[in-house]
Formats: C-alpha cells, sequence, structure tokens
C-alpha cells in the first residue's frame, strides 16, 4: 500500500538532505549550507516517526531505513563539517598542512560511534521511551552550529536577544579553538555510547508528573534562545546532556530511598 511508504519516503528525504549535505560541503565555498541540510533532515528525521505513528504503519524495514539515514545525515555530515571547521582553525593558528591533515581525522570518530549508537538502537529493548547515550541528532546539532556562529558573528549581524557582540565573539573564539574542537569530539562520540539514559521528546500525554523533565528543559531552552539567540545551540545541546544526567540520579536517589 502507498499509505506504508510514506514515512519511508520521508525517511529517503532525511537521507536525501544528508547526502545533499556532504555534496555541498566540497562543491561550496561556504559551511552554511550544509548545515541548513542537516537541519532540514532533522525535521524529516522527526516526521517521519510521526507519520508513522499517525498512520499506524511503523515497520521493522522503516526502523532499519531511519537508521541508514541517521548515519549520514547525523553521523557522516556533521563529522565532516566539524573536520573543515578544525582544519581551517588549524591553519589559522599556523600549524603545518601535514600536521593539520592528521589531526583533522580526530573527528571522525564521530561518524563511527554515530554507527554504532543507531545499529545498538535497534536492538536495544531498553530505548523505547528514553535513549542510552546521547542521540545523534543532538550531537549533530552542536556541531554545525560552528559554522553558523562563526558566520553571524564575523557578519555582525544584530539578532535579538541580549545582543552583546564581544561576548559572542568571545563564545565562538573558544568553540573554533582546535584542541576544544578536538578534545570535545572525542568527548561526545563516547557520549554516544555511553551507557547513560537521557530523556527523549516522546509525549504519551501532556500531564506534568509524565513529562516535568522535558518541560523545564523546554522552558530552558526558550529562556537562551531569547537571551542568546542561535548561540544559545551549544548550551541547549548541554543543558539536554545536564538535565539527563540530574534526572538519572534524582531516579537512583528515589529509589534508594524506597
Amino acid at each position: 500500500m502507498i499509505k506504508k511508504q510514506i514515512p519511508n519516503c520521508i525517511t529517503l528525504a532525511n537521507l536525501l538532505c544528508g547526502t545533499l549535505s556532504i555534496y555541498f560541503l566540497y562543491v561550496s565555498d561556504s559551511l552554511i549550507l550544509p548545515s541548513v541540510f542537516i537541519l532540514m533532515g532533522a525535521v524529516f528525521d522527526f516526521c517521519d516517526g510521526l507519520t508513522a505513528r499517525l498512520l499506524k504503519v511503523t515497520s521493522a524495514i522503516g526502523k532499519e531505513l531511519d537508521s541508514l539515514a541517521d548515519v549520514v545525515t547525523f553521523g557522516l555530515a556533521p563529522s565532516l563539517i566539524t573536520v573543515e571547521v578544525l582544519k581551517d582553525s588549524l591553519l589559522a593558528n599556523h600549524y603545518s598542512l601535514f600536521i593539520a591533515n592528521i589531526l583533522c581525522l580526530i573527528p571522525m570518530f564521530m561518524t563511527l560511534m554515530s554507527a554504532y549508537r543507531l545499529a545498538n538502537f535497534n536492538v536495544d529493548e531498553r530505548q523505547t521511551v528514553n535513549f542510552i547515550g546521547l542521540p545523534t541528532p543532538a550531537n549533530a546539532l552542536l556541531w554545525l552550529s560552528l559554522p553558523v556562529l562563526s558566520y553571524l558573528s564575523h557578519q555582525k549581524i544584530h539578532l535579538w536577544g541580549i545582543y552583546q557582540q564581544d561576548i559572542y565573539a568571545s563564545l565562538v573564539d573558544i568553540l573554533l579553538n582546535p584542541w576544544f574542537i578536538i578534545v570535545f569530539s572525542i568527548i561526545m562520540g563516547v557520549m554516544l555510547v555511553a551507557p547513560i539514559e537521557m530523556f527523549s521528546f516522546k509525549f504519551k500525554n501532556f500531564k506534568w508528573q509524565d513529562n516535568k523533565v522535558k518541560f523545564i528543559f523546554l522552558a530552558i531552552c526558550i529562556l537562551l534562545i531569547f537571551a542568546l539567540n542561535c548561540f544559545a545551540i551549544p548550551f541547549i545541546v548541554l543543558m539536554y546532556i545536564i538535565i539527563s544526567l540530574i534526572s538519572n540520579f534524582t531516579k537512583k536517589w528515589n529509589l534508594e530511598q524506597k
């Protein structure tokens, strides 16, 4: 039936976005367009599962196809963007081209961990409600934000929020520091496969008691976006990890008290 293939077509649109991101990474002079395609892929990634549930046509092949698409869009594509950002940063800091080319291989670790994380997701029955390990779209969001924030900082574009150009420039300097990128790409790669429970955004209802962690996170996101606009992206990903860790600690503590 055609209805059964609608979610799969949306998943393939996600895969196409990841492929186009990689294509434009090497044929365009800017990293912005590749980043935009990853964002578009994230939209399709959200819609394919939602559409499958609404149409009640979930299938095993759809789950496998979704993971294959995510490896490209949220694993390979953002890793390659990070490679290019790191290479530019290393050369700007006067590292030799030979050293830069070697160090630039390190962010590809995230591609390997993304593939492992997504393969494990398909066989891990614990991940029906929440995630185990950092979701690949969250990791991708962090890294695709780097060229976007760099562009906004250099263009001195005035956006809504608490506009402090010097603060934004300082933040970009930290995020684009080559050793920050190298160390953090390793940390985030480990987080992808770490046995840590991360909350998902699947709402079975909208009751506060059942969704308070999600509501708190969404409220923090709104505040960060209002205060920092696009520069809030790295902080949002960081807050997602922190709130997940706090939630895990709270659950364990409550169980120990019973």
